[in-house]
């Protein structure tokens, strides 16, 4: 017997992860305003946060980037890195005001699944949450911006089209999204992510694109 999909049962059961109060209320309001989004629980700290969510098990956590905890405290970074650990069947998805490609590749590489500013519009919360929840990748569009540039070799070991794809796959578009707008098929696009998986030395979207952000093949613009 199978588990159902994320949401298939109900809302998608949300965590948020911020150190301020005002904050944590205007998300609040924003995705229990959604039908299909439940916020369930508030944390202050990134180590209330690890221990909501590996507790209450949501289906996704918005993470912030930088907790301002007396104490130090762990980060968000280091948070989602406990909680790939603790709640491997948790999205998270960071919610930060910085943008700088150093943050969004090491929150890639803790196992974020999206990437979103709080200045951003409301829409672009909720798609990546939803896209976390189904399995995708959701960053914002300045986010993009700063992972996906020129090709800047052409020794690198992916070829023009899987480059493509690793590009579309960035802003976080499905299988049939990637295909539509390559125009091939769903099957076709799936053996290109085959080889880009293989050739990256990854398993996810995740950790495809930060690896080619690191390798050089996507560069900031």
């Amino acid at each position: 017997m199978t588990a159902d999909p994320p949401g298939a049962t109900g809302p998608l059961r949300v965590v948020i992860a911020d150190d301020h109060a005002v904050v944590r209320a205007g998300l609040r309001a924003l995705l229990d305003g959604e039908p299909d989004l439940d916020v369930i629980a508030e944390a202050g700290s990134g180590e209330e946060a690890v221990s909501l969510v590996a507790r209450m098990l949501p289906d996704v956590a918005l993470m912030d980037l930088r907790f301002g905890s007396p104490g130090g405290g762990i980060d968000g970074i280091e948070a989602i890195r406990r909680l790939a650990a603790e709640a491997p069947g948790v999205a998270v998805v960071m919610l930060t005001s910085y943008a700088g490609r150093a943050d969004v590749v090491r929150a890639l590489e803790a196992g974020a699944r999206g990437y979103v500013l709080k200045a951003g519009p409301p829409e672009e919360l909720f798609r990546a949450v939803r896209g976390a929840a189904a399995g995708a990748l959701g960053l914002a569009p300045e986010v993009v911006g700063e992972l996906v540039g020129q090709v800047v070799s052409p020794e690198h070991e992916l070829s023009g089209r899987e480059i493509e794809v690793v590009r579309l796959m960035a802003e976080g578009r499905s299988n049939r999204a990637i295909a539509e707008a390559l125009f091939l098929s769903e099957a076709t696009v799936k053996t290109h992510l085959v080889r880009v998986y293989r050739k990256l030395k990854v398993d996810n979207r995740a950790a495809a694109v930060s690896e080619a952000v690191r390798r050089g093949v996507l560069e900031l613009t």
